[in-house]
């Protein structure tokens, strides 16, 4: 296994310890959202590393997402439910920045909230997560 992907498969078990939401990994959003909330983690772009000579290794600043979703009562609650998810997300991933020193830090960015309407059923309320990952890797592949 890459060291990329021990990152990323390390990172999504951190969310997967948020109680009450269901957590997934690269998955379509689906037509029903959780009474908890859901978190879709995405595995994101690790950009064009940056070569260090001597010994020769590749320094990346990888962007992942996470996708929060509720879907809940009224506006007011959807606000609140929302908030509370990102919360704990915010802990989950302060709980270890370094994932047990796979990578050098995790470091959320704000999120991008959005109202999303789908036809026929409840508001949801979702917002964009961007997560920057700085790891170095001794192979291109990561």
């Amino acid at each position: 296994m890459t060291e990329r992907e021990a990152i990323l498969q390390a990172l999504f078990a951190r969310l997967q310890t948020i109680s009450d939401a269901k957590v997934l990994r690269n998955e379509a959003l689906p037509e029903k959202i959780p009474d908890g909330g859901l978190i879709i983690f995405r595995d994101g772009d690790p950009g064009e590393p940056e070569t260090l000579l001597s010994p020769v290794s590749y320094y990346w600043q990888h962007r992942a997402l996470v996708e929060a979703v509720v879907q809940k009562g009224d506006q007011a609650t959807r606000d609140l439910a929302l908030d509370g998810l990102f919360r704990k997300i915010s802990i989950a991933i302060a709980g270890d920045r370094t994932l047990g020193g796979l990578c050098d830090r995790i470091t959320p960015q704000a999120p991008d909230t959005n109202m999303l309407a789908i036809e026929g059923s409840p508001q949801i309320k979702g917002a964009i997560i961007p997560l920057e990952i700085i790891y170095v890797t001794a192979d291109p592949l990561g």
